[in-house]
């Protein structure tokens, strides 16, 4: 089939690469133009556009797909499908009529649940069991278009959202595919609308979400550890109780500690080394200090020398 793929971040580079595999023509790869990113502003394009170009395919980068002119190009290709994945721009009703069959995305959750631009993140910070993708039509609202085919899939203990992401990536070929089979095979089918009363939000994360306070649950405060890996990343202070002296970190992995109630004030470091929360305790695995390497928390507990009262603090 040829295929139009509409797509920014990395989550679509397994997609893209089976559809090559698997002999589907390609005639152009839409993403979102380049942008400086990082404290020196460097000027980098997105991951699709790099495995695109690397591929030998060509790209439009495009700050707005819905460009009469970019429509008109859309149109000249006479693609079968469309097929948006973590692309981060709104398609226009007349975008999506340019191709045969259908335009479609590939989205990170079991639809109608985590509607919106981090699904997988929200899954983890949540607490939930199990999640999977969603491919479905695109309509003018939101994730909200109906569905063509769904996949699942258990959450894995510690399981964190880079991690997540990365299988949720690899399993999404293999809904894609279907989708694909089923306009080959059944054109006529219909996909399946979405219940909106079961409708859920997964907003954007910002930085300011990775603020953490160790006076909530240690289920919670587990979750939103790792469901914040590896970005924005859950951050406070880690204040030593000899010196005084403090430093920023992002904890960048986290388990149950100890069930017994912590006599200590919540974010103390106890003779376990191990971090009293409102109802019990938690175990850090691995953390990253400003301007840091990613470590085991065993590292950073000796290169510290932490000790038994040092706390974890909120950040001002």
């Amino acid at each position: 089939m040829r295929i139009v793929l509409m797509a920014s971040g990395d989550f679509a580079i397994p997609t893209l690469r089976s559809l090559l595999d698997r002999g589907h023509e390609l005639p152009l790869v839409v993403t979102q133009p380049d942008r400086g990113s990082g404290r020196g502003r460097k000027v980098q394009c997105t991951a699709t556009k790099a495995k695109a170009l690397e591929l030998g395919l060509e790209v439009l980068a495009t700050p707005n797909i819905n460009d009469p002119e970019i429509v008109k190009r859309l149109r000249s290709l006479k693609a079968d499908v469309g097929l948006a994945i973590a692309f981060g721009q709104k398609i226009g009703a007349e975008v999506r009529g340019v191709f045969a069959h259908d335009c479609i995305n590939l989205h990170a959750s079991l639809l109608p649940k985590y509607r919106g631009a981090a699904p997988f993140q929200w899954c983890v910070i949540n607490g939930d069991e199990e999640t999977g993708v969603t491919t479905f039509r695109l309509v003018d609202r939101m994730d909200a278009g109906p569905i063509y085919v769904q996949r699942r899939t258990m959450l894995r203990a510690q399981e964190r959202a880079c991690e997540l992401h990365d299988r949720l990536a690899a399993i999404g070929v293999d809904a894609v595919h279907a989708t694909l089979e089923i306009f080959e095979s059944n054109p006529e089918f219909q996909p399946v609308p979405q219940d909106d009363t079961l409708a859920t939000r997964a907003p954007k994360i910002a930085k300011e979400d990775g603020h953490v306070r160790f006076d909530q649950p240690a289920a919670v405060l587990v979750n939103k550890i790792n469901g914040l890996w590896d970005w924005p990343g859950a951050r406070c202070e880690f204040v030593s109780k000899v010196t005084g002296k403090s430093e920023t970190v992002m904890l960048a992995m986290a388990r149950l500690g100890a069930s017994d109630k912590p006599a200590e004030k919540p974010g103390t470091v106890d003779f376990r080394r191990q971090v009293a929360t409102a109802d019990q305790y938690l175990e850090i695995l691995e953390v990253k200090p400003s301007g840091g390497r990613l470590m085991p928390f065993e590292d950073y507990v000796n290169g510290r020398r932490i000790q038994p009262g040092d706390l974890f603090a909120p950040i001002d």
